[in-house]
């Protein structure tokens, strides 16, 4: 049995659940043990006074300990990222690929753990002078969401205890094998214990608790509008400092002059890799009249050539959806389409394969109009629409008509209009002849309306949220 982690022992939960691959419901990955609200607050206690201790051990030290996880993770690449595919259904390629990014965040944040920058400067007042520095802030409560179930935690885990901070994290219940597998190796690389703990169990019982908690000064949060809402107002009230990452209702506007190739590959990885349960994905295809119909049949022939199977099956170059919940609400996105006046002119329906699982063909609406249900809200499953329009000028309103504003892209040769899109979009990034989707772990991350709330994640931009800044004032 699969335990949570706290104090440095892994312990003894009140609840079970069962880990599936949605590849193959018929191979069960392990059994997971939660924990409940009153372990989860006894977890808060102890990485709140452990957090003493972690802020004096010295920057060398902690640098050397997320290297060491950092090195740990990319020599394991394959193993975790083959868990990570058969757990959360997304080819094996990109799980590798996601587990060797989580290696080199862990990496770039042992550099950033001795980089804290601060400065002096001379007071308005004579004989005085003035230092800024920045501080831990304290306990980081950290609730990450499935669909990238080592990348989203590592970029959260690896700041908070860069910075000097110490953390309770909560994964999501859909992806606990990966959670356990990473906790392994940090539970192995010579961290004081207490200092990192691992709390699985459900978000209303466990992340309440984590979110509620006098003790946890910030909580970082991935997830669903909703929830993310939720979790804006509890914190609001007791003032911590919160941040968050709800979704996109992503754009890629493809225009006239566009390179026909490279527009379908980019519409194509956006949309349907990682079975488009990414908050990046290009859920939303922008085009211009005059390369409208090339484009459309270009990308249905290259979305019917696509091998739709079990993740781990060499050539797979989509998976499934990840559990029966998602399944079902994109099926029903699908009748709203069409009870919307669209028209699917690919995919739009479950597929069969040798192993049961949650399988649905890359889907493509066509005569879409960017006010339908479709065009607004966040479907999480591998369907795209397309949107057809006129000219620039009705593509960057249309991309910009949206509550949404994380992720946004074009294809176009014109200067002149790159220039512009990268101006007046209204996403917090921006992709020219690039996929919405695929970000670096060096930069920050982070969108605007309601995508996003409170600083930027990853990159150099991590420090607003993981420190607080303090001036001193000195007199001799």
């Amino acid at each position: 049995m699969n335990r949570s982690y706290i104090d440095g022992n892994w312990v003894k939960g009140k609840s079970a659940l069962k880990n599936l691959n949605p590849s193959d419901l018929d191979d069960c990955i392990g059994e997971f043990e939660c924990v409940d609200g009153s372990q989860t607050k006894e977890a808060i206690e102890i990485a709140s006074n452990a957090t003493s201790a972690w802020q004096e051990i010295g920057i060398h030290r902690r640098a050397e300990i997320l290297d060491h996880i950092g090195n740990e993770i990319l020599k394991k690449k394959e193993d975790l990222g083959t868990l990570l595919s058969r757990e959360e259904g997304k080819v094996l390629p990109e799980g590798i690929g996601e587990v060797e990014r989580a290696g080199h965040i862990f990496k770039f944040f042992a550099g950033e753990a001795v980089r804290v920058a601060g400065s002096s400067m001379e007071s308005v007042r004579l004989g005085v002078d003035v230092e800024i520095s920045r501080e831990p802030l304290g306990l980081i409560g950290i609730i990450t969401p499935w669909n990238f179930p080592i990348a989203i935690p590592a970029w959260k885990i690896a700041p908070a205890l860069a910075f000097g901070n110490t953390v309770v994290f909560k994964p999501a219940g859909l992806v606990p094998a990966s959670a356990h597998a990473l906790t392994q190796i940090i539970s192995e690389s010579g961290l004081p214990d207490g200092v990192f703990n691992l709390v699985m169990g459900s978000g209303s019982e466990v992340g309440a608790a984590i979110v509620d908690s006098l003790l946890v000064d910030a909580v970082t949060f991935t997830g669903s509008v909703e929830t993310g809402r939720n979790v804006l107002v509890k914190t609001a009230e007791r003032q911590a400092r919160v941040q968050l990452e709800m979704g996109g209702k992503n754009p890629l506007v493809i225009l006239d002059d566009a390179d026909l190739e490279i527009a379908v590959e980019c519409a194509l990885n956006g949309a349907f890799y990682s079975t488009g349960q990414r908050c990046t994905a290009s859920s939303r295809l922008i085009v211009t009249a005059g390369i409208h119909d090339r484009f459309v049949a270009r990308l249905v022939e290259r979305m019917e050539s696509m091998k739709v199977d079990h993740a781990l099956n060499p050539g797979t170059q989509m998976g499934p959806v990840v559990d029966q919940v998602q399944l079902e609400q994109d099926l029903e996105y699908l009748k709203i389409g069409r009870s919307e006046g669209a028209e699917i002119v690919s995919g739009g329906k479950q597929l069969e394969r040798k192993t049961k699982g949650y399988y649905l063909a890359p889907t493509l609406f066509t005569e879409t109009k960017n006010k339908m249900r479709i065009n607004q809200e966040e479907i999480f499953g591998p369907i795209a629409t397309v949107v057809k329009v006129n000219d620039y000028e009705e593509a960057l309103n249309t991309a910009n008509d949206t509550s949404f504003g994380l992720s946004a892209g074009i294809c176009t040769n014109s200067l002149k209009y790159s220039r512009n899109f990268r101006r007046k979009s209204g996403a917090g990034m921006v992709m020219v002849n690039l996929p919405t989707a695929g970000v670096d772990y060096h930069v920050p991350f982070g969108g605007r309306r309601s995508s996003s709330f409170g600083p930027r994640e990853q990159g150099q931009a991590a420090a607003q949220f993981y420190t607080a800044t303090k001036t001193a004032y000195i007199s001799p």
